[in-house]
């Protein structure tokens, strides 16, 4: 059988939103146009944020359901295929009989889920130290051995500019019929609405950049730092991010007890504006996380970062240099983090630029490149 050829790379990523799987699909790609393979994306039909992007060597096509690839690719010589979605078995062992070479991104950890969709791929990949070790612990070796760590993208996504201006709090997912009449719904209200520009005010302003998922579980972290940051007045809460209807409500409820004192921004295509209006980044909960996008690009704009200490926020907040950890809040309702806010009111931590430089460098463009470039030399080595 024909050896697959790595002039060009199948990738397939079809969700409809854009979050840190689609911005890492993104900067995937370049990495590999620095190494000399173009790509052919394959993207839902329905979704709009690949268009804003600047993919050198990248051709995007559509497709509606991820077992269509099988017959896109008959006829083509065998190659290199990545999946960054859900793929049913009968579609990876297809391609693989074929002679392509299939591999698998892990964008979250293994624990608690199933492995056994991914004992059919030739090689997973994944983007931190911590969702290896996930995919160690479910019993699969055949993982590549190095974090393919992805890079703070800070180019805007989406139309729009100018200043920070108040957005919708809802990204409604048209798959649930609540979400999609209140979609059809909220455009003959908006009219009415009033839509501030950001201002900073007097305090300390703490910030969720991020979309509202459960994978975050940010309604159950507000509601243990909910009623420590009622206890603190100086602090505020700012929150640049959109999400269902679940998500927003479940969030509003845990945010209940600091009252007018949090503010909701909804989705911005500057996401490096929304990091510098605020003090500090507050990361969700750690164990369905895979890397953190956001904490990247936060420290990449200058702005520190509190998050709980543990993986994979050991691998990506510095602390002490680019932000604090503290201990995981469900361990003891809150109070090392209020500890830590504290601290920070009395003036005891600052970004510390020059301690910043060294860290960061483990997610930038040149990195992620002889990373990418490590990656191909292994896969090249393997026989499918």
């Amino acid at each position: 059988m024909t050896r697959p050829t790595f002039d060009t790379c199948v990738q397939i990523n079809l969700q409809r939103g854009f979050g840190g799987g689609e911005v890492y699909t993104a900067a995937f790609t370049r990495a590999l146009h620095g190494a000399g393979v173009s790509t052919r994306l394959f993207v839902d039909p329905q979704a709009q944020g690949w268009k804003h992007l600047a993919l050198p060597g990248v051709r995007t096509e559509p497709l509606a359901r991820v077992e269509q690839i099988v017959e896109r690719l008959r006829g083509e010589p065998p190659g290199w295929v990545v999946f960054h979605t859900f793929t049913p078995v009968k579609t990876v062992e297809a391609l693989r009989a074929r002679g392509h070479l299939v591999t698998a991104f892990m964008h979250m950890p293994l624990y608690g889920r199933d492995p056994a969709q991914l004992r059919v791929f030739d090689q997973v990949l994944a983007v931190s130290r911590y969702v290896i070790a996930s995919v160690r612990a479910a019993g699969l070796e055949h993982v590549y051995p190095e974090p393919l760590y992805g890079v703070a993208d800070l180019a805007p996504r989406g139309a729009g500019g100018g200043p920070l201006r108040q957005h919708s709090r809802y990204d409604w997912d048209q798959r649930k019929f609540r979400d999609h009449l209140l979609g059809l719904l909220e455009p003959l209200v908006e009219p009415f609405r009033r839509r501030p520009v950001y201002e900073r005010r007097p305090g300390l302003s703490l910030g969720v950049v991020s979309r509202l998922t459960p994978i975050k579980q940010f309604p159950e972290l507000f509601a243990l730092l909910a009623p420590v940051l009622a206890r603190v007045p100086q602090v505020n809460l700012e929150i640049f991010g959109s999400g269902g209807y679940a998500s927003v409500r479940d969030l509003e409820r845990a945010l209940a007890p600091i009252g007018n004192r949090v503010r909701f921004w909804g989705h911005q295509a500057d996401v490096a504006a929304a990091y510098r209006a605020i003090d500090f980044l507050l990361a969700g909960l750690p164990e369905k996380e895979a890397l953190g996008l956001n904490v990247l690009e936060a420290q990449a704009c200058g702005t520190p970062v509190l998050a709980p200490d543990a993986p994979p926020f050991d691998e990506t907040v510095a602390h002490g240099i680019t932000g604090l950890r503290y201990r995981d809040p469900r361990a003891d309702s809150g109070a090392d983090f209020e500890r830590t806010l504290r601290a920070i009111l009395s003036g005891g931590f600052r970004f510390d630029a020059q301690g910043a430089r060294a860290h960061l460098a483990q997610f930038s463009d040149e990195a992620f490149a002889r990373r990418a470039a490590g990656l191909l030399a292994y896969l090249r080595a393997l026989r499918p």
